[in-house]
């Protein structure tokens, strides 16, 4: 009897020692109090700012209209929505669309949309609610595209045949070829939601120049809600002001030669201010307030923009420090989580990283993550909106990541707080990184041989990824998440 209580003893201490080896230390941060996480560079937009001057709208003009009166004037791109709109019946996708009129540009630089839209869904680009030409001013020539996008933030373009293209001498590709300046064109665009097998497209012309844009199948059940047409401003972050000028425009029949002012709605069209979202200047880390959802006031993030592993001050990261982890063990995080305001080519990295290795200047653009990285993208084509997948790139340059087919969840730019989870388990045939979203997942599969990588990780957190482009506004709370293997 005693041998058996012995042998049962040396089992239950054998148990015990395997139960320790892999058990995680984790931590959890409630952010309501400054937790003094290490930062670097996540502040430098700080005491960056730019001034925005926004001076458009009706005028006693005639840049190139038949009479005196138009509308137009100064416009900036900037991160706050800026339009000079006339108010319509309300439209869906499900009713035809029309408008006409002419434009001229005068060479100073612009960036606008022209088109419909809805006052209440005005917050980045591309902007939910919209059909649109999108008018870029490059000094003697401008730039058009046609585009739309649905209520759930889904967008596409017309094709890049469509506005002014001359084959590239080098690869025989299209390119743009530009419209020309200081020159009255007529212009019309067009939405018939029958067209393309009753999915819906959009036609426009520009002087002698033409587009098509077809609504995709699968995103005309998001639906779109139009309000107003009108000019308005490309939100993206802080730029150049430019000039541009409208005249005789028809909105679904109805005529508006601007003789007299029409009184069309304006809103923030004419003031100067200054704005602090100027790319790329970073501006995240604790914040005392609590977007995300969390139990108290206090959380992390902020306005993120992509990085740029070419230069120190565009890559950055604010993240807790832990003990040095590997792929050889589980990794695990949770909490809670909501993107407030998301541009079209940006992309927001959170998870496990290294406090050297993922911010390594380098010439390297072949991949937007950072070396030694596991966790979370909020990253996504136009076409598919933001999605919230896993995603990993090791030590040696390896790394993989969803696609649209593995059908990842979508977190929207709504304000919306949102329960997430992300988990990392190793096997002796590779691993699986699963990440959740309320009560969507997805999952990763990890390689046997990246596994076996030396990579490691002493970092949890945000940081940045290694190719620039647009920001987002995001943030995190209520975190739970390993710090020891």
């Amino acid at each position: 009897m005693q041998k058996t209580w012995n042998r049962l003893f040396i089992i239950l201490c054998i148990v015990s020692i395997r139960v320790d080896l892999f058990a995680e230390e984790t931590r959890f941060q409630s952010f309501d109090q400054d937790p003094s996480w290490i930062g670097h560079n996540n502040r430098t937009g700080v005491t960056v700012s730019r001034q925005i001057i926004q001076d458009f709208g009706y005028s006693r003009t005639n840049h190139g209209g038949v009479r005196i009166g138009e509308m137009g004037g100064t416009i900036c791109p900037a991160a706050e929505p800026s339009y000079y709109a006339k108010p319509i019946p309300q439209r869906t996708l499900d009713n035809s669309l029309s408008a006409s009129g002419s434009l001229f540009c005068t060479g100073r630089p612009f960036h606008v949309l022209l088109g419909f839209f809805h006052a209440d869904s005005l917050n980045e680009w591309r902007t939910p609610n919209t059909i649109a030409l999108r008018l870029s001013g490059r000094g003697d020539v401008f730039y058009a595209w046609l585009e739309y996008c649905t209520s759930r933030w889904r967008a596409g373009g017309d094709s890049p045949q469509s506005f002014a293209t001359i084959p590239d001498p080098n690869t025989g590709r299209s390119q743009l070829k530009g419209l020309l300046v200081n020159t009255r064109l007529n212009w019309s665009m067009r939405y018939d939601p029958q067209a393309n097998g009753g999915s819906g497209s959009i036609t426009a012309t520009i002087g002698d120049q033409s587009a098509v844009c077809h609504i995709d199948s699968t995103h005309r059940s998001d639906g779109a809600v139009f309000s107003r047409f009108g000019l308005m401003t490309v939100m993206k972050s802080a730029d150049t002001e430019g000039e541009l000028w409208l005249d005789d425009i028809a909105i679904n029949g109805e005529v508006e030669n601007f003789d007299l002012d029409p009184h069309w709605e304006g809103v923030r069209n004419c003031t100067k201010y200054s704005s602090t979202n100027v790319r790329p200047y970073f501006d995240f880390g604790f914040s005392p307030t609590n977007y995300a959802g969390g139990t108290g006031m206090g959380e992390m993030g902020g306005l993120i923009f992509r990085g740029d592993c070419r230069y120190p001050k565009t890559m950055a990261y604010y993240a807790d420090k832990t003990s040095e982890l590997t792929l050889a063990r589980p990794l695990r995080a949770s909490g809670r989580v909501v993107l407030r305001r998301g541009v079209t080519d940006s992309t927001v990295l959170f998870g496990f990283f290294h406090s050297r290795d993922s911010v390594q200047v380098n010439p390297a653009q072949d991949s937007g993550l950072p070396r030694s990285f596991l966790g979370i993208s909020t990253d996504g084509p136009s076409r598919d909106g933001f999605y919230f997948a896993p995603t990993y790139r090791t030590a040696n340059d390896a790394h993989g990541q969803v696609s649209a087919r593995d059908r990842p969840p979508q977190i929207y730019p709504d304000g919306k707080s949102h329960s997430w989870s992300l988990e990392y388990l190793p096997s002796t045939t590779g691993g699986q990184i699963t990440v959740a979203l309320d009560d969507r997942s997805v999952q990763l599969n990890v390689p046997k041989e990246h596994v076996a990588t030396a990579t490691r990780f002493d970092r949890f957190g945000i940081v940045t990824t290694w190719i620039d482009g647009n920001g987002q506004n995001v943030y995190w709370d209520d975190l739970t998440y390993t710090v020891a293997q």
